[in-house]
């Protein structure tokens, strides 16, 4: 029994006729307005005005959420409520209301053939229904509504992370239909956006958005398509929290082996490596976070190899101080014999020299040179060892130009030096990647 009356509900909402259906009669009363053009005449695989003018389908957008934004596969993912609105003649009905209609009722209208350009996936919600809307004006205008959650491509240019604004995309455009058979057009603009102003964002701020309209250009011909574009400026103050405090005290850290002695080598050696091993595992961990995006050199990148430069070079600073207080204490220790010997043998040379060469000045102004006793090729081995002698001398000046006499002296100028340095190297960052 319940079958029979279904099927007979059914039934009537299908038949042309201007009689309301109950379970048990039938009266030549008014009936819903449309069903009549739907079943007469009505053609749901012809747009309006056929073989005419275009259609003009006018949209507007309500961003429900944005739920994440991801660097290493570039694209976003939203949900958002689309709506449709466009004038078909043949739906056109007496009075001035305006009905919702059942949504399953699109399969027996003609709808836009519009898709999301750049998507990767997207699904239309159907819990508990499909989530979509038909409402039917008097003047035949349709107004069709769906909600949609997808994903969408957005290049991004990530040399400035994490003090980067992105540019993101939402394109509608018409798949099958060229400019010469519909329209796209906003509602109202701008103000037929509504929502992303008030979006929450776990890293990001929404700048600005503005919306556009544009044509593609294609093989099988110019294509309408409608521009929602947002800017996206990144919340730098996780990342200072997280990466640059941490990377700039252990670089502070690296310097306090300036104020330790020369000779406490654990410690010294000990703060070293640990300042070292402890900025690698930093930058490890700032890379794995964006592993497919390595291929671009960020901001961090940037700053976490100059706070590993520094620290790397204190590391350094100790092994060259070291070394360099070693060849001094070696030099000054006695090679063979008591300092008492060694102390008279040196006496003994200088007076030998200095006996010799007033021997060797005595004879040369005492003996009366003649040409013919010259011999010049002693005179020219003379002067070979001359010329020897004084680029030995200059050799051991350069050389001396860059040996470090006092080893501590490179510890006292480092205390300037390396703070010094690396605030300069954060003046240049900040300024470079905040303001250009």
């Amino acid at each position: 029994m319940f079958c029979r009356h279904f099927c007979f509900f059914s039934l009537c909402l299908l038949l042309p006729t201007q009689r309301r259906c109950s379970l048990g009669h039938v009266s030549n009363t008014a009936s819903l307005p449309g069903f009549e053009n739907l079943t007469t005449g009505y053609n749901k695989y012809l747009r309006p005005y056929f073989g005419g003018e275009p259609v003009q389908i006018a949209m507007s957008l309500d961003i429900a959420s944005i739920s994440s934004i991801s660097e290493s596969d570039m694209d976003y993912t939203a949900t958002i409520y689309l709506r449709q609105r466009w004038t078909d003649p043949r739906l056109v009905f007496h009075g001035n209301k305006s009905f919702t209609l059942d949504a399953r009722l699109v399969e027996l209208l003609w709808v836009p053939d519009t898709y999301i350009v750049e998507s990767k996936k997207s699904f239309l919600h159907d819990v508990t229904m499909g989530n979509r809307l038909i409402r039917l004006f008097s003047n035949g205008t349709i107004l069709y509504a769906l909600r949609i959650t997808t994903t969408v491509a957005c290049n991004m240019d990530l040399s400035k992370y994490p003090m980067d604004t992105q540019t993101c995309r939402l394109q509608l455009e018409s798949w099958g239909y060229d400019e010469n058979d519909v329209i796209f057009t906003w509602l109202r603009g701008n103000d037929s956006v509504h929502g992303i102003e008030k979006l929450r964002l776990s890293q990001y701020t929404v700048e600005r958005y503005y919306t556009l309209i544009s044509k593609t250009q294609q093989e099988t011909g110019s294509y309408p398509r409608l521009i929602l574009q947002f800017e996206l400026r990144r919340n730098v103050l996780y990342f200072i929290l997280e990466t640059y405090v941490p990377s700039t005290l252990l670089v502070m850290l690296s310097w306090v082996s300036f104020w330790i002695t020369l000779d406490s080598v654990p410690a010294r050696t000990c703060i070293g490596v640990t300042t070292v091993l402890s900025m690698t595992t930093l930058m490890i961990g700032s890379r794995s976070s964006l592993s497919k995006t390595n291929c671009f050199i960020k901001a961090i990148d940037v700053y976490l190899g100059i706070c590993f430069s520094f620290i790397f070079g204190a590391l350094v600073e100790y092994a060259v101080a070291h070394y360099s207080s070693s060849q001094m204490c070696a030099a000054k220790t006695p090679q063979e014999g008591p300092s008492n010997e060694l102390t008279k043998d040196m006496e003994e040379v200088n007076i030998a020299n200095i006996l010799t060469s007033y021997r060797r000045n005595i004879s040369f102004t005492s003996i009366e040179i003649s040409s013919d006793n010259v011999n010049c090729n002693d005179l020219t081995m003379k002067t070979h060892e001359k010329i020897k002698r004084v680029l030995r001398n200059k050799m051991h000046r350069i050389i001396g130009y860059f040996t470090i006499q006092n080893p501590s002296n490179v510890d006292h100028y480092s205390k300037l030096l390396f703070p010094l340095f690396f605030m300069l190297a954060n003046v240049f960052y900040w300024a470079y990647y905040l303001y250009f």
